[in-house]
């Protein structure tokens, strides 16, 4: 078959132009962008090139496969794309497809830059099983190239539509996933083979959707109102990162932090009464900077991005203001694939404590607690990057080992004078120790006045002088010092060695 220069053209515009113009319209109408208009929106204007748009040319309604690849830059750094063209046969998967997500997923690998999944696919095509599915390029291969960059270069994905059956993966591998609210929706059977299977009867909204991801699942990390804000998402994201493990996080002009959030008057002097550690985060770190991450899932805990004096760091930080900060077993997953993610890319980690330990019971010991608790510790202990551990108010029990206490390597433990450091709290100790000689005393203002003097002895134990005294934390430092504090410190540790352990990798407790 021979082209000339307009039969080139019109094949061209063909593959360009994506499906009929009836699924066009049906997307517009759900408020859903054509494909390539969503790569328009997020990569620097003409840097794109494409890969593949030849892809199934001499089929009937195929144009491109149904998938557009290839690369480009988002403020300026290369990144390799792909993005599922729900025009075509619903964004599924045949053959060419698959070939295509594997080769863009390796040229991001093979060169060190991020990968970027814009998805909107209804799976596999059944009809194309034995030629996508079993073989050594089948989909299988597209998991395997994801499991082995992970940690190697950014992987981001922002869902637009369904991610159906066994493409739900492709979300599953990324780093974070942006879901846009009313479209997005990710699971491996659908409501009507949920029904058949099980009997259940659901919809995909209430079993898959946006919200129960991002609020309950924890598979979403954002929830976005359109989808110009879940690519928003996804610059913001990389602009925290280095394009690969072996690069330091992209750094900014420095920027002061907020002067409407004091930091003295924002902890209460009982630990009984809640704050809210965001509000803490944002006066730390340079005013603007602080970008959350998983905000409506385990809430108990706040993770996040910042920048201080223009330098990356990664957050983690209990938040009284939900649970009263207690550590869960979601809290705990939500915690452990943040700091291993920023000990991937070389973010330092600054943990925020007021802990008063992980949650007790028989309802979250079945559902693993000490397994997950060990998950997350397991975590921590082996980051490398520079990390502080600051006790704003309290770090209980192994809430303290969890947030990066001081036998866990730290580059510094501080603390504020509002710091306590110990086994348990005053009130539980006391009972603890005292329950029985509690329960003896008949007369109440007695009994109060033997609480009370238990309970300041044992607040003398734990005075936190007395830890520093004993090198349990390297500084005392107000509220009003601690940022300068932080700066100081983590330019002191940006060269560290990153050696853990002589081995391949440890046994995680999952």
């Amino acid at each position: 078959m021979t082209l000339d220069g307009e039969a080139l053209e019109q094949l061209r515009k063909r593959a360009r132009a994506g499906g009929a113009d009836k699924y066009h319209a049906a997307n517009a109408a759900k408020g859903k962008l054509f494909a390539r208009e969503r790569v328009a929106l997020l990569v620097d204007e003409g840097s794109f090139v494409e890969d593949g748009l030849y892809a199934n040319a001499m089929a009937e309604g195929l144009p491109a496969d149904g998938v557009v690849t290839g690369t480009a830059t988002i403020d300026g750094r290369q990144v390799c794309l792909m993005a599922n063209d729900s025009t075509v046969k619903a964004g599924s998967w045949g053959a060419r497809t698959v070939e295509k997500i594997i080769r863009i997923i390796e040229r991001a690998y093979a060169t060190g830059v991020p990968m970027v999944y814009l998805v909107d696919s209804a799976g596999a095509r059944i009809t194309d099983q034995v030629e996508l599915f079993p073989g050594r390029r089948g989909a299988g291969k597209i998991f395997w190239n994801q499991v082995r960059a992970s940690g190697s270069i950014p992987q981001v994905c922002a869902l637009f539509g369904p991610s159906a059956a066994g493409g739900a993966y492709i979300p599953a591998f990324c780093d974070v996933v942006a879901m846009v609210d009313g479209n997005a929706s990710m699971y491996l059977g659908s409501d009507r083979m949920v029904e058949m299977v099980t009997g259940e009867k659901t919809t995909l909204e209430a079993m898959g959707g946006a919200k129960v991801h991002c609020a309950e699942s924890g598979v979403g990390h954002f929830l976005c109102k359109t989808e110009v804000d879940a690519l928003d998402v996804v610059k913001t994201y990389l602009s925290y990162l280095p394009s690969n493990w072996q690069q330091q996080p992209p750094a900014a002009e420095p920027v002061a932090a907020s002067e409407k959030v004091d930091l003295a008057a924002l902890v209460p002097a009982s630990e009984r009464q809640a704050f809210d550690m965001r509000r803490y985060v944002k006066g730390l770190l340079d005013d603007g900077s602080f970008f959350e991450i998983q905000a409506l899932w385990a809430k108990e805990l706040t993770i996040g991005f910042g920048r201080l004096n223009g330098e990356v760091v990664g957050v983690v930080g209990n938040n009284s203001m939900f649970k009263g900060g207690v550590l869960f077993v979601d809290s705990a997953d939500k915690a452990s694939r943040f700091v291993q993610l920023c000990d991937a890319f070389n973010v330092p980690l600054l943990f925020l404590s007021d802990v008063p330990g992980f949650m007790v019971g028989s309802a979250v010991e079945k559902q693993g607690i000490i397994r997950h608790g060990a998950k997350m510790i397991t975590a921590i202990s082996e980051a490398t990057v520079p990390k502080i551990c600051v006790v704003v108010r309290k770090a209980y029990g192994a809430g303290l080992y969890a947030m990066a206490g001081p036998g866990f390597e730290p580059d510094a433990t501080i603390a504020l004078p509002t710091a306590k450091i110990a086994v348990m709290g005053a009130e539980a100790a006391v009972n603890a120790v005292y329950a029985n000689k509690i329960a003896a005393i008949s007369d109440a203002d007695e009994r109060a006045a033997f609480v009370a003097a238990k309970r300041e002895e044992y607040e003398r134990d734990i005075d936190i002088v007395r830890l520093a005294s004993e090198l349990v934390v390297d500084a005392i430092v107000e509220p009003h010092e601690l940022r300068a504090e932080l700066v100081r410190r983590f330019a002191a540790a940006r060269g560290k060695e990153r050696h853990f352990a002589k081995r391949r990798h440890g046994v995680t407790p999952v």
